[in-house]
């Protein structure tokens, strides 16, 4: 009996880290496919993480060229002007691979 809990508890456990590990895209994985960015960024950022007209700027040129990974993450994470804070919503690994993303994909 105990070898069947323990047993149940194990593929649980792998379950559970299977299906958190299938939402978080690799660090070094495209900003434009990670579903954290298709999810809360889309509307204001655009598909391709271009940015939209009278909406959210470019997330692979222009200014977020010159930004640091701290800026992005203190932004991302606090919110500024109309860019809402995602605090609460997305988890700091979340914010993270987003940050290294934007770093990765400027153009």
């Amino acid at each position: 009996m105990k070898t069947f809990r323990l047993a149940i508890s194990v593929c649980f456990s792998f379950f559970v880290t299977a299906a958190v590990c299938a939402q978080m895209p690799p660090t070094g994985s495209s900003l434009t496919v990670n579903p954290v960015l298709q999810k809360s960024c889309v509307k204001c950022h655009g598909k391709t993480a271009e940015g939209r007209r009278f909406a959210g700027p470019s997330l692979v040129s222009g200014k977020a060229a010159t930004m640091s990974a701290d800026d992005l993450r203190n932004i991302i994470t606090n919110g500024r002007g109309r860019m809402p804070k995602f605090a609460g919503k997305l988890t700091s690994e979340e914010i993270d691979v987003l940050v290294q993303q934007i770093s990765v994909s400027r153009k």
